[in-house]
């Protein structure tokens, strides 16, 4: 498949530039697209229980966000470096940037010390094939760095900072994600109250998300390349995974991060359960074995996400999908409205 195949025109001013309740409005209160076989419709978040039957399962990220963003200095003078996936010993895969607007690529050196947030640094290696992203070997507490120095990761298309609270969502558990897993945002108590009255299941698996992959930049989205993330689905999980499947309910995963994390288990017969580090990327070529639909939000031309929805619904449905939001005035972003799709 073609790069062009996940391109498209969306204005500036759909980007949502700061969090809905700072628009007046509440987390479930963002607007929600609903896409199926049969077209379209238009709701709002609240409304989800509507649009699921009985026997759903839904799969969820329980992952939290970090405030990975930290204050960084080296001969090149102030930058940031936007912390992404811890590999273990000290060694994180990082973004350095001039600023959340300015993303580099800065002029930095393999072997170069920097300072992190009062802590050592040196600068490993860039990522084979990413070369964005650095591996950087960071010497001292990175914790109590975290703590006292780090903001959430946010980009030029934000007004201003947010809290690190608004960058939590409502099934956020353990701490290890750079950037929120942004499609479970919208969930609040009064959502999850109105599925569970419908017989909707929840389950929850993780995936630590890092910073965010930029547009594919190969002219075949197959050559595009993803770095690894560390990932953890449970026995619980996968076996509430195959008795859906196999009771011929539906499963439906909150974001991408779930999808990833599910195809990353998939023996060809069923998902197991298992942990480590995925590398994997959904694309048609790959196909989806695992989900019949998610929740999602709207993603950016050419983002290798894109290729994922391509993957679970098909080409036709999300074009179509995407077209109807430019032209309704969807937001875009992690504090945009949101993406319902169902295969069936």
């Amino acid at each position: 498949m073609y790069i062009k195949e996940i391109d498209f025109e969306r204005p500036v001013e759909l980007q949502a530039s700061q969090p809905p309740e700072e628009r007046g409005i509440a987390r479930d209160e963002v607007r929600l697209l609903v896409s199926t076989p049969t077209g379209h419709q238009h709701a709002r978040f609240v409304d989800l229980p509507n649009f699921l039957d009985s026997g759903d399962l839904l799969v969820v990220n329980r992952s939290a966000t970090l405030a990975a963003s930290l204050p960084a200095s080296g001969a090149i003078g102030p930058f940031i470096l936007n912390l992404s996936t811890l590999y273990g010993n000290g060694i994180w895969l990082a973004e350095p940037r001039w600023s959340p607007a300015e993303p580099g690529p800065l002029p930095l050196q393999a072997g170069a010390t920097i300072g992190v947030a009062g802590l050592r640094a040196r600068l490993v290696a860039q990522h084979p094939g990413i070369e964005r992203l650095w591996f950087v070997h960071i010497e001292g507490d990175i914790c109590r760095a975290i703590a006292l120095h780090g903001e959430p990761i946010r980009y030029g298309y934000l007004a201003q900072p947010a809290p690190l609270a608004a960058y939590q969502t409502y099934f956020s558990a353990i701490p290890g994600s750079a950037e929120m897993p942004s499609a479970a945002r919208p969930f609040t108590q009064r959502t999850v109250d109105g599925l569970r009255a419908k017989g909707v299941t929840i389950a929850g698996l993780l995936l630590h998300t890092g910073v965010s992959s930029l547009e594919i930049d190969t002219e075949q989205i197959e050559e595009h390349r993803l770095y690894a993330e560390p990932f953890n689905v449970p026995g619980a999980t996968a076996n509430a995974v195959n008795q859906a499947r196999a009771d011929g309910r539906r499963v439906i995963a909150v974001g991408t991060t779930v999808v990833r994390a599910l195809e990353s288990v998939w023996d060809g017969r069923r998902v197991q359960a298992r942990k480590g580090f995925t590398g994997a990327y959904i694309h048609p070529g790959t196909g989806s074995q695992t989900v019949d639909g998610l929740i999602t939000g709207l993603h950016d031309p050419k983002a290798s996400h894109l290729a994922m929805l391509y993957a679970v619904a098909g080409q036709p449905i999300i074009r179509s999908a995407y077209q109807e939001a430019v032209e309704k005035g969807y937001l875009w972003h992690e504090f945009g409205d949101s993406h319902l799709i169902l295969t069936r």
